[in-house]
């Protein structure tokens, strides 16, 4: 029964990624797991609680990522382990990833708030590592740890729409690291004229 219902959430979370929470019926879950629609009502109580496992499971993926970083690293590898960890994430759940960065605002009630939570918890995670990195001095003294790490979850929460199978997300996260944290100017010099 728990490997049926597991397959159940895949199925759901694969749906929802593909056609949006909205845009999936019980039926098609249902048709795409070759059962009929009542029988899903064993493993499951609603469509809602589907998303609400799916939820959960991007929640604690993304979670369980950061927590691996190690704690004794230098902010800016703690910064690039972080990056890394997100977008194996990403590109390992796929389906998961895009349902927790897409479709959590159809949650409902308890649900919605308890995602809310774990949302800011995952942001405010970031932010404290851009903190640690101005603290000892790896990053510059004026920089804004909120909007580094809005920017920084803002483009690797998307990367479900622009990640390709088999891209190497370790390299990526590395070369996203270097525009970060050496800048966009770097040791450019000034063109003519």
């Amino acid at each position: 029964m728990s490997a049926r219902h597991d397959e159940l959430v895949r199925t759901s979370a694969r749906l929802f990624a593909e056609r949006g929470y909205h845009g999936t019926s019980m039926a098609d879950i249902a048709a795409a797991m070759g059962v009929q629609k009542g029988s899903l009502y064993s493993l499951t109580d609603s469509k809602q609680a589907l998303l609400v496992e799916a939820m959960r499971g991007g929640a604690a993926a993304f979670h369980d990522a950061l927590d691996a970083v190690a704690e004794d690293a230098t902010a800016v590898d703690r910064i690039r382990d972080a990056l890394r960890a997100h977008l194996r994430v990403v590109a390992a759940q796929l389906d998961v990833a895009t349902v927790f960065t897409r479709e959590w605002r159809f949650l409902e009630g308890g649900a919605l708030e308890e995602i809310r939570v774990a949302r800011r918890r995952y942001e405010e995670r970031w932010q404290a590592l851009f903190r640690e990195g101005v603290e000892q001095a790896e990053l510059r003294a004026d920089l804004d740890a909120e909007a580094a790490a809005l920017l920084v979850l803002s483009a690797a929460n998307w990367a479900y729409t622009w990640l390709r199978p088999g891209t190497d997300t370790d390299r990526l996260a590395d070369r996203f690291l270097a525009i970060l944290v050496d800048g966009w100017r770097g040791y450019a010099t000034p063109g003519p004229g």
